[in-house]
């Protein structure tokens, strides 16, 4: 074999997972390549996942915003739009995004392999090219970052044209007047805030008996008010039997008799690591009945010189996490350890129209262990800074220990509250006599500004001890 096709580590998959590693290995010196399958870089977070739904969410939430506001509403005149349309701007924010990271490649001269790998044997890997040809790359150590793609019962027609998943959704031509989501967990809710903030008629069904379990219960309440005050019906602990497409749509036939028809159906119920292709057997290694792999802290599989990094191996799969992986898994390739780990609470940010983040623990979580917590609140609508921007929906929750006024949760609803959420964040990550929440009464806070709430929410909370 040419000793051009020779690397120290190969990395399988750009997205942020891969990106991570690669950019940590490159960075030390290593001769490094990276294969990615699909024709550009960034993986499903810039291409079908993260990227386009934020992007189609925020275009929504404006044109929500215009109609809301009195200021525009005078003349009767109200913004509409559809779908297909509001995707154009989502694709040119993957194409910025993928310029952007084809130039962190160039710039730290990673070589990038277009095209499908596949193991050979336990140091090689076939990558086939769009045109069909192989070629054969080895590396004396590997890192698989494929990543997942949505869950397809194979009960469920995925080639007709009106049942869509996750990524197809991003290819939807028609218009439609109603959807059926079927799912209700983050991507779920995710869309149903898209279509119906579009005016399309929007049933969500949930499987589970509350939106988001995971979630603080109020906020899961407030997501569930939210949603049917906007017209969303949602049918909680409900399952499919057949999901039947016809001529100009869906007819979803559920285990409780029910039956629902709609113009299409985004099944968004599950996903799956990609590992199918690999030909993981060649290498001595098998996936989970999830397509995910079992990896060590260093992120080091059961064989020795294979790791992996992001969505293949499960929790938390988010895009932040995975790129903190693939440094981490880059120090342990270099220095025979990685220096770091993920850091305890990982925070949560959904991005439903009002959006959620939380970081920590929850009310139910911290009554089950019995620690003696209180609660400090902020209502959006009583600052300033949202009644100016009109945004007064939603609000901040502080738990806290009663006697060390430790921080132990924070959850926030509403707008900006992916943003909000790291100021409590930072405070809480502090060791010791610095977490505490009485930092946010005896600091000072730009006015008005959305950050306030701290201050707000922990007034409240130290008001209510005694």
């Amino acid at each position: 074999m040419a000793e051009s096709n020779h690397f120290d580590v190969i990395v399988i998959g750009s997205g942020p997972g891969g990106e991570g590693a690669a950019m940590g290995l490159t960075k030390a010196g290593l001769n490094v390549a990276i294969v990615e399958k699909e024709s550009s870089v960034g993986g499903g977070c810039t291409h079908w996942g993260t990227i386009p739904s934020k992007a189609l969410r925020h275009a929504v939430s404006r044109i929500i915003e215009f109609n809301n506001n009195p200021l525009f509403c005078h003349n009767n005149t109200s913004l509409h739009s559809t779908f297909s349309n509001i995707l154009g701007h989502a694709k040119s924010v993957i194409d910025k995004q993928t310029r952007l990271r084809q130039g962190f490649y160039d710039r730290n001269q990673c070589s990038l392999i277009f095209g499908t790998a596949r193991f050979v044997d336990k140091y090689t890997i076939a990558v086939m090219q769009s045109d069909g040809t192989e070629e054969t790359y080895s590396a004396d150590r590997f890192v698989i970052a494929t990543g997942s793609r949505p869950y397809q019962p194979d009960n469920v027609d995925f080639m007709h044209e009106r049942i869509y998943d996750s990524d197809s959704i991003l290819s939807l031509k028609h218009d439609p007047r109603h959807i059926i989501i079927y799912g209700a967990g983050v991507i779920g809710c995710e869309y149903a805030s898209i279509f119906r903030g579009l005016g399309v008629k929007t049933d969500l069904i949930n499987t589970r008996d509350r939106l988001l379990s995971f979630l603080d219960n109020e906020v899961s309440d407030a997501l569930s008010y939210h949603f049917w005050n906007s017209g969303v019906v949602i049918r909680n602990d409900e399952t499919f039997e057949k999901i039947e497409g016809t001529e100009d749509g869906v007819i979803v036939h559920l285990e409780s008799g029910k039956k629902m028809r709609a113009d299409c159906i985004l099944y968004a119920n599950g996903r799956t690591g990609n590992t199918d292709k690999l030909n993981l057997s060649a290498v001595g290694l098998e996936a989970d009945s999830r397509g995910q792999l079992k990896v060590d802290g260093n992120y080091q599989t059961e064989v020795d010189h294979v790791y992996a990094v992001g969505d293949v191996i499960g929790y938390p799969s988010l895009a932040s996490a995975a790129y903190d992986q693939g440094r981490f898994v880059a120090q342990a390739i270099n220095k025979g350890q990685a220096d770091g780990n993920l850091i305890d609470d990982i925070p949560t940010g959904i991005y439903t129209i009002p959006e959620i983040s939380s970081v920590g623990k929850t009310e139910q979580e911290l009554t089950a262990a019995k620690v003696p917590y209180e609660v400090g609140r902020s209502s959006f609508k009583h600052l300033a800074r949202a009644q100016i921007a009109g945004k007064d929906i939603g609000s901040l929750k502080i738990l806290f220990h009663r006697e060390t006024k430790e921080i132990l949760g924070i959850h926030c609803f509403g707008e900006r509250a992916a943003e909000i959420i790291h100021i409590g964040q930072a405070i809480m990550e502090q060791k010791g006599e610095a977490n505490t929440i009485e930092y946010f009464v005896n600091t000072t806070f730009n006015y008005p500004t959305m950050a306030e709430a701290y201050r707000v929410a922990a007034l409240n909370g130290l008001n209510r001890l005694f």
